[in-house]
């Protein structure tokens, strides 16, 4: 539910940005290697330059 919440929330606010430039998607993945074990880590969002909005997994 906190993800549908999440993505629904950076539509909206990348589609504020009509008047200003575009929003840019952003995203990166990675993996982490430590006495745990192996963690992924992904990460989405947008920016425009001046605003950045994302969301880490």
């Amino acid at each position: 539910m906190k993800i549908v919440f999440a993505l629904v929330a950076l539509t909206v606010v990348a589609a504020c940005g009509a008047d200003d430039p575009p929003f840019r998607p952003t995203g990166n993945v990675g993996v982490s290697v430590g006495p745990n074990g192996v963690t992924p880590n992904v990460g989405v969002g947008a920016t425009n330059g001046t605003f950045n909005v994302g969301l880490s997994l």
